[in-house]
This record gives structure tokens, sequence and C-alpha cells, in this order.
């Protein structure tokens, strides 16, 4: 009966692993466009870009905005306040979505298309903040480690 229960138990510790490694992967590429596109907030073209589009005090709104990508980003990549980390994420989506993607304005079919689909695309990623502002960074994460 012991024996079994080793076997078990082993199988759950590999399982455990390989859940863990998953989590660290799917936070990994969740993060990266967070990291990658916040590091642009800080030039003038993205900045002229936004001020084209309508957003205001965009000299001030568009690095902000690239404060919380990469914050929320970093956060959530390391798993360190990873909740928290959602919700910088999400403060970010949602007015960068409605401002920079107003897919519904756009007269021009193929760009009106492409506007749509990255609206959409944020749409989804903010699905996935929200569930990490739920259930937070998994098993191999700090904040996992601070909680021990």
């Amino acid at each position: 009966m012991a024996t079994n229960s080793i076997a078990i138990s082993k199988d759950v510790e590999v399982t455990s692993f390989w859940q863990g490694a998953v989590v660290v992967l799917g936070r990994f590429l969740f993060a990266l466009i967070f990291l990658m596109a916040g590091a642009n907030h800080f030039n003038r073209q993205t900045i002229g870009y936004a001020a084209s589009q309508g957003v205001p005090l965009a000299a001030i709104a568009v690095p902000l905005s690239g404060v919380l990508a990469i914050a929320g980003g970093l956060s959530i990549l390391l798993g360190y306040r990873a909740k928290l980390g959602a919700w910088l994420i999400v403060l970010f989506l949602v007015p960068v979505s409605l401002m920079m993607h107003k897919f519904w304005t756009v007269t021009d079919p193929m760009m009106a298309q492409l506007q749509m689909i990255l609206f959409m695309k944020n749409v989804s990623v903010l699905g996935g903040a929200l569930l990490v502002s739920q259930f937070g960074a998994g098993p191999f994460s700090l904040d996992a480690r601070r909680s021990r």
C-alpha cells in the first residue's frame, strides 16, 4: 500500500511541475507584448500618433500608459503581486483599446478591419488579465514563494 502511495505522490509532483512550467510559459508569452510595446510609449512617433488619434494630453498619457504596461507586464512575468499587475494591464488596455482602435469610426474598409482585429485582440488579452487578477500567477512565482 505504501508503494502505491509513493507512486501516486510522485506522479502528482511531476504533473504539478509540468503544470507550473506551462503557467510560467503562459505568463511569459502574456507579458511579452506589454514589455515590448511599453518601451515604444516613450518615443515621439508613438506620442505623435496617439495625439493624431485624439488622445488628450498625449505627451503625458502615452508615457504613463507605457509605465502601466511595463510595470504590469513585469509583475505578471515575475509573478510578483501579479493580481495587482493584472489590474495595471486592465487599466492600460481599456483606454488604449477605446482610443486607439476605434474601428467603428474608420471609413476605409481595410483599415476598419485592421482596427477591429487590434481592438478584439485587446479585448481577448483583457480577458486574460482579468483571469490573472482573480487566480494569480500560479505555483512557480514570487507570490507563491511569499505565501509559503
